[in-house]
């Protein structure tokens, strides 16, 4: 049977709220977030996009990405100080198989590995999972990218393996490593982190 296409919502959590991309409103404080300093630029090393020369030009590609429907773009808010610090997106969605990928995500390089980006990524996995009956949600980077390998393992994305030469990114190859997340593996992490709070 078909499972229900995704569409943008609003999803609010204790650290963030996740709201789709509404270039008018994001544009200042993510260019921030992506372009503040030297630090920031890295940001945009594993990206096939950014970074941008000026404030207009990211403008003008948030207007591309807002009007989407694959990926869905999202700007993550950090509740404590109401500023956008990042971005994230479900994509390469197949209904018809119960499957997507979360991709496209980046953030401030001060909420990196925090609190706020494990929010983000629980609050899509729990609308995928959840709300959708979604059966497996991938996730793949730049086989360089140690951070984005990291943080999959960190909440719970098993690596399946190596695409070798898989695409060429900014006149580079890239090997794609590939994880992914399937309803078992979601059920385990929930009743662990149950668990958890019990415990404490």
């Amino acid at each position: 049977m078909p499972w229900d296409i995704p569409e943008l919502h609003t999803h609010t959590g204790t650290y963030v709220t996740i709201r789709p991309l509404d270039a008018e409103r994001d544009v200042e404080h993510l260019y921030a977030a992506g372009h503040a300093s030297s630090t920031h630029l890295y940001t945009w090393q594993y990206l096939p996009y950014g970074p941008f020369l000026n404030v207009d030009s990211f403008y003008q590609w948030l207007i591309q990405q807002q009007a989407s429907r694959d990926p869905l773009f999202h700007t993550v808010f950090e509740n404590a100080t109401g500023r956008a610090v990042g971005m994230t997106s479900i994509m390469s969605i197949v209904a018809q198989s119960g499957r997507a990928e979360l991709g496209h995500i980046w953030y401030d390089v001060d909420i990196q590995r925090s609190a706020c980006t494990s929010e983000a990524t629980h609050l899509l996995l729990y609308y995928l999972f959840d709300t959708l009956g979604y059966r497996r949600v991938e996730w793949k980077c730049d086989n360089r990218n140690i951070r984005s390998k990291s943080a999959a393992a960190r909440f719970g994305f098993r690596f399946e393996g190596l695409f070798r030469q898989h695409l060429i990114v900014k006149n580079q190859n890239r090997d794609t490593a590939w994880f992914a997340m399937i309803d078992s593996d979601w059920t385990q992490i929930q009743r662990a982190q149950k668990s958890d709070l019990l415990r404490n």
